[in-house]
C-alpha cells in the first residue's frame, strides 16, 4: 500500500504563495459547509469548485488521483454502504436478493461519498501547497499559539516525508527476508500489519530522539526569535473570498434544488 499522498511536494502556483492562514480559512469555510448538511447538491458543488481549482494549483489530475486513490476506495466504498444499510424509502431502483436500493438510499450513498471527497481534497491541496515553515510562522506569529506547540508540529510535519521513506525502506527489507510473499489475502494483510507496527515503532523511537534534541536547544524557551516574518498579500484576499465564494454557491444551489439537510436540524 502507497503513502505517496502523505509525502509533502510543493506544487508551483500563486496558491502556494498564500499565507498558510488564508489557506486554513478557505479550507474551514468549505468543510463546514460541506459537514452541515448531508445532500449530494451541496457537496457536488464542492467538489466540482476543487476540481476546477486543479490547474490553479498546479496539479494535474492524473497526479491527483495517482497520490490520492485510497481516498476514492474509501469514498466509494462508503457511498455503498450508505446506499445499501439506509432507510428505503422512494421508488425500488435495483433489487437482487438481498441487495435492495432505492431512490432516497442511493441518494444518501451519494451524498456520503462526494461528501468524503470534498472534505478530503481540500486536506491535500493544503499539504501540497503549504510549506511547514511557513505555517509554523504563521500560527507562532499571526495566532499567537505556544512555540512548544507550533515546533512541535512543524516537527511532525517535516518527519512526514521521513516516514514515507521508511515505510518503502521497511518493506523492502521485509521483501527480501521473504516476508510477504505469500499471495494469499490473508498473508499480505498479515504482513501489512507487521510493516505497520514496524513504522509505529520507528516514529515512535525517531520522534523521542527529536523531542529531546529541540528540548535540550532551548526550542521550548520563552523567548523566540523569527527567521522569517509571516505577512499576508493580495493573493490572501482572493483565496478567502474564494473560500467565501465557493460555501455560498454550495448553500444557495442545495436550498433552491431543495436538498439541504441541516444534520441538526
Amino acid at each position: 500500500m502507497s503513502l505517496d499522498i502523505m509525502t509533502p511536494r510543493l506544487t508551483a502556483s500563486p496558491f502556494t504563495r498564500a499565507n498558510p492562514l488564508s489557506k486554513l480559512a478557505a479550507v474551514a469555510m468549505v468543510t463546514v459547509v460541506v459537514m452541515l448538511s448531508v445532500d449530494w447538491v451541496s457537496a457536488g458543488v464542492v467538489l466540482a469548485a476543487e476540481l476546477l481549482l486543479l490547474p490553479v494549483l498546479g496539479i494535474s489530475a492524473w497526479a491527483l488521483f495517482r497520490r490520492g486513490w485510497p481516498l476514492v476506495v474509501a469514498a466509494a466504498v462508503g457511498a455503498y454502504g450508505t446506499a445499501l444499510l439506509a432507510e428505503k424509502t422512494g421508488a425500488v431502483v435495483f433489487e437482487a436478493g438481498p441487495l435492495l436500493f432505492t431512490e432516497d438510499s442511493i441518494n444518501s450513498g451519494v451524498a456520503i461519498g462526494l461528501r468524503s471527497l470534498a472534505v478530503a481534497l481540500p486536506g491535500i491541496f493544503l499539504l501540497l501547497t503549504t510549506d511547514p515553515t511557513d505555517l509554523a510562522d504563521a500560527l507562532a506569529q499571526k495566532l499567537k499559539l505556544p512555540h512548544r506547540f507550533v515546533l512541535g508540529a512543524l516537527a511532525g510535519l517535516r518527519l512526514v516525508g521521513l516516514l514515507v521513506e521508511e515505510w518503502r525502506t521497511l518493506g523492502l527489507a521485509r521483501r527480501a527476508r521473504g516476508v510477504g510473499a505469500e499471495n494469499k489475502p490473508l498473508a499480505k494483510f498479515a504482513a501489512f500489519l507487521g510493516q505497520a507496527f514496524g513504522l509505529i515503532v520507528q516514529a515512535i523511537r525517531r520522534a523521542t530522539r527529536l523531542a529531546v534534541a529541540m528540548e535540550a536547544r532551548g526550542f521550548g524557551g520563552a523567548q523566540r526569535t523569527w527567521a522569517r516574518e509571516s505577512t499576508f498579500s493580495r493573493v490572501d484576499i482572493w483565496v478567502f473570498l474564494g473560500g467565501a465564494l465557493v460555501s455560498a454557491a454550495a448553500v444557495a444551489a442545495a436550498v433552491s434544488a431543495g436538498t439541504w439537510n441541516f444534520i441538526l436540524g
